[in-house]
């Protein structure tokens, strides 16, 4: 299996950014608007439109709001494989760190996957800093 590690620092407070991630159902809104286009809930599961047409249905394992860590996993035509974690971490008053892994079968998605990944956090960081220094 692949695994697929991003880890950034963001200008926000762990509180700020863990609230806005783990509302898993607004992440097209409150942490990578653009990348995902659209979301809506459909019980359990998140269904997410990518800007580059992708579509995923992604099962919510968890939602850890005591380790301030969200898990989900994916199934698609392209994935055998695939579960990811978001975790935040306190790195000082205003500051925190997030660390983004996914797990995926077959090891060639890894690279789509990563790429994806790299897109979503630059995206990420950008926008829990805005709507951290807009509170």
């Amino acid at each position: 299996m692949a695994s697929v590690r991003k880890e950034i620092i963001v200008e926000a407070a762990a509180a700020a950014a863990w609230d806005a991630i783990r509302d898993v159902g607004e992440v097209h809104r409150r942490v990578v608007p653009g990348f995902v286009r659209e979301c809506r809930m459909d019980g359990e599961v998140r269904v997410v439109s990518f800007a580059n047409g992708l579509v995923a249905r992604e099962l919510i394992v968890d939602v850890d709001d005591a380790a301030r860590r969200l898990v989900w996993s994916a199934r698609s035509d392209r994935l055998q494989h695939h579960n990811a974690s978001l975790q935040v971490y306190e790195d000082g008053p205003a500051r925190c760190r997030l660390v983004w892994i996914a797990d995926v079968l077959p090891h060639a998605a890894a690279v789509v996957v990563g790429a994806m990944m790299e897109e979503g956090v630059a995206l990420m960081r950008k926008t829990l800093a805005a709507h951290s220094k807009a509170a």
